[in-house]
């Protein structure tokens, strides 16, 4: 089920489900459970017989990323950053618990989430068991690529659930054990850290673009970040930071070999025709035709009020709006209007001008984020959408998951180079193309340390793409992020002057000590496994 370009967008999703004879609806076809053969149903140990039925169970691996991932459940600890905010009420509790650092174990969300990414490891941890001492000589590049592909999923589901609850259980059987112990973690970061690796040497340099198939760069960015994680809270192990730069410059020096570059316009990236492309380290592949609609954009990000009629789930945080440079990449981030169809608004107050304004007469109008009724908020473009595409109007697109762009892996080496005391004119370099790109000048050492210039620049790069709040953690920046007035907007919505300054959104109502820094793994898997609770 994975997508593998545009021009072959549903090249595997029409052979699994001409395997199952799948002329069938939209929602039947979703629902086909595609790592499961018959008579090897993902339970069962038995050895595959051909390299069809091991592709076949690894596609299913990737369907049940799609699965896991096409709605912002599987993000849901992004909410917890200064970037971004949800709705003040309606059903959006469960990713309020998150924004305001108050989680519950019976959060809904963490126990999808949980559910999702545990399938897939038991899905990994199959191919993993039924291909041992199983060749298939004459497909011997295939099968090494799939296992490799296999590693780095189970990988990657294990950091991305314990960016969200810290330490977490470590399955790489098919046993059903409740009273399985959690692992340290240290413990957690070194089986990310070995299967990673063991993906690096069975995948090939280079797959498609986007690499919706990862590549061994994918890999050994994906060690990159994990590494930038190691050395900060909760395990604190500053070695990791050479680690970190010396992973990153690996890719980098080997860009070109994995197909991986910055694009020149950022905003490109958020745009259906745009979501393959160079910058995406590991993409997660969306098509809506084929059964398998990204369900994270459009509406989700718009407010409800006017004809958008928005969901209302994502807003960005005002103050983490204005104090983001201006230039492209701000642009490329948020709307600060939205259109409007029908008449427009009339003037909410004598004293004050017109809520909308129209760009030229007869033309679409638009309405100022100021002038939201329902929230007050800014919205994210990067979720949205460009309103000329017209994905705004729907709640499903085909827009892509960039779950690692290379942008990131610049900073990293920034960063880590500067933390290891290693920073050249590479690593400066590194970060000032990223600043090129948003339209800012270059940074020296006269400005600050690398590390630091470049710790801040992922705070606006990464903007609403569901990092923020694993950066606070890492960093020890919760409270300095979060806590008192660190999140109140500077300015009044109301143009009039004898109103207050605005408040935040969801004011914190948790502890932003480090305590607090993890979620509770969720009560119905502590109900069955107490060991979970520790």
């Amino acid at each position: 089920m994975k997508i593998y370009n545009r021009n072959k967008s549903v090249k595997t999703l029409v052979a699994i489900c001409a395997m199952a004879v799948c002329a069938m609806t939209f929602h039947s076809c979703e629902q086909f459970e595609l790592d499961e053969v018959p008579g090897r149903a993902n339970l069962a140990v038995e050895p595959y017989n051909s390299i069809d039925e091991l592709e076949l169970a690894v596609n299913g691996i990737f369907g049940k990323l799609n699965k896991a991932a096409w709605m912002t459940t599987f993000y849901v600890n992004g909410w917890a950053g200064d970037d971004m905010t949800t709705h003040r009420e309606s059903n959006k509790a469960d990713f309020r618990e998150y924004d305001q650092r108050n989680v519950a174990a019976t959060n809904g969300r963490s126990a999808t989430n949980w559910a999702g990414v545990y399938a897939m490891v038991k899905a990994a941890n199959t191919v993993i068991i039924n291909s041992e001492g199983v060749d298939f000589p004459s497909d011997a590049a295939r099968q090494k690529e799939l296992l490799g592909q296999t590693y780095f999923l189970r990988g990657l589901m294990f950091y991305h659930l314990a960016r969200v609850h810290g330490r977490i259980v470590l399955p790489l059987d098919l046993e059903i054990d409740f009273e399985r112990e959690l692992a340290t973690q240290e413990e957690v970061y070194q089986q990310i850290e070995s299967d990673m690796l063991t993906a690096e040497t069975m995948l090939p340099a280079k797959t498609n673009v986007g690499a919706s198939d990862p590549n061994a760069g994918s890999a050994r960015a994906i060690l990159a970040r994990l590494y930038l994680d190691w050395a900060g809270y909760p395990v604190k192990d500053a070695s990791k930071y050479a680690m970190a730069a010396a992973s990153a410059k690996q890719v980098m020096d080997n860009a070109g070999t994995h197909g991986f570059a910055l694009v020149p316009d950022m905003a490109t990236l958020y745009t259906v025709e745009g979501r393959f492309n160079t910058e995406s380290i590991f993409t997660i592949a969306y098509c809506a035709s084929c059964g398998l609609p990204n369900r994270k954009n459009g509406k989700l990000g718009l407010p409800s009020d006017y004809a958008t009629q928005g969901w209302q789930e994502t807003f960005a945080e005002i103050r983490y709006f204005e104090d983001m440079p201006e230039g492209p990449r701000k642009d490329a981030t948020y709307h600060t209007e939205i259109p409007l169809d029908g008449p427009l608004p009339g003037p909410a107050d004598p004293d004050q001008e017109s809520r909308a304004t129209s760009d030229v007469a007869g033309a679409i109008s638009f309405l100022p984020w100021t002038s939201f009724i329902d929230q007050t908020q800014p919205i994210f473009r990067k979720i949205v959408g460009p309103f000329e595409e017209g994905t705004f109007s729907g709640f499903q697109s085909d827009r892509n998951d960039y779950y690692m762009r290379y942008a990131e892996l610049l900073l990293i080496y920034a960063e880590a180079s500067g933390e290891a005391g290693s920073a050249g004119a590479d690593a400066w370099q590194a970060l000032n193309d990223v600043r090129n790109r948003a339209g800012l000048e270059d940074v020296s050492a006269a400005d600050g340390t690398i590390q630091d210039l470049a710790y801040l620049e992922r705070k606006w790069e990464l903007a609403g793409e569901y990092l923020r709040y694993n950066d606070l953690v890492r960093k020890e920046q919760v409270e300095a992020a979060l806590g008192g007035t660190a999140r109140d907007p500077r300015v009044s919505i109301n143009t009039l002057t004898d109103q207050p300054i605005t408040k935040e959104t969801n004011a914190i109502i948790g502890s932003t000590a480090p305590s607090n820094y993890f979620a509770p793994r969720p009560q119905p898997e502590v109900d069955r496994n107490p060991n979970l609770a520790n």
